[in-house]
């Protein structure tokens, strides 16, 4: 949570000041229809499952992410985002940790670029379709569900995007943005319905983006 606290002002910092420190015009990207980023992200859960009748609470965590985007025009872009690396979640009861498990989210989304090419600085948002794998399912050992066999399937649902891209070359940029991942997940103990995991997270990420 700190770490997401951390990243979260890091990004608001960079909102607020971005447009002071980038007032001059900036570099026109017009025509340049391909992007690709590659950056760091923080997902936290919104909200905590049940499993088995038990309230339960899964731990944020940080990955690697990639993106890329084609640009219909220089303000409507489609771009295919995700996690590089998997997501690490802790998953905790009121007797201590239960168990843990790893997403690997990817999406889909339509974009819309407000200003001019020629901006410095650009904002944007974002719609979309996405899916988050589940694997490495594992209970504690010393947890109530120990010597279970615990199942996760693939959650599914919208993404929402807000974010700001700072040009500092024809060809670079950096990036901050938000994602809201909004989707159910069934869960399954030894093959059987154990509830739903509704973790609704948000994924707050930097970086560094080359545009041609």
């Amino acid at each position: 949570m700190n770490r997401f606290r951390t990243l979260t002002l890091a990004l608001l910092g960079t909102l607020a000041v971005a447009p002071t420190a980038f007032a001059q015009d900036g570099t026109d990207t017009s025509g340049k229809r391909f992007a690709i980023v590659g950056g760091y992200a923080l997902s936290e859960p919104t909200k905590d499952p049940t499993i088995g009748g038990t309230p339960a609470k899964v731990d944020g965590d940080g990955a690697a992410t990639l993106s890329a985007s084609y640009y219909i025009t220089d303000n409507i872009a489609v771009e295919a985002w995700g996690a590089a690396d998997k997501f690490g979640h802790r998953v905790s009861t009121a007797t201590g940790k239960t168990a843990s498990v790893a997403a690997q989210p990817y999406a889909l989304s339509g974009q819309y670029h407000f200003g001019s090419s020629s901006q410095t600085v650009r904002p944007f948002v974002g719609l979309g379709y996405f899916e988050s794998n589940f694997s490495e399912e594992t209970a504690t050992p010393t947890g109530p569900l120990a010597g279970q066999r615990i199942g996760l399937e693939t959650a599914k649902g919208a993404i929402a995007t807000v974010g700001v891209d700072a040009n500092f070359h024809p060809n670079w940029f950096a990036r901050a943005d938000v994602r809201y991942l909004h989707g159910n997940s069934d869960v399954k103990i030894d093959g059987v319905d154990a509830g739903e995991a509704k973790l609704n997270p948000v994924v707050v990420g930097v970086g560094l983006g080359a545009r041609f």
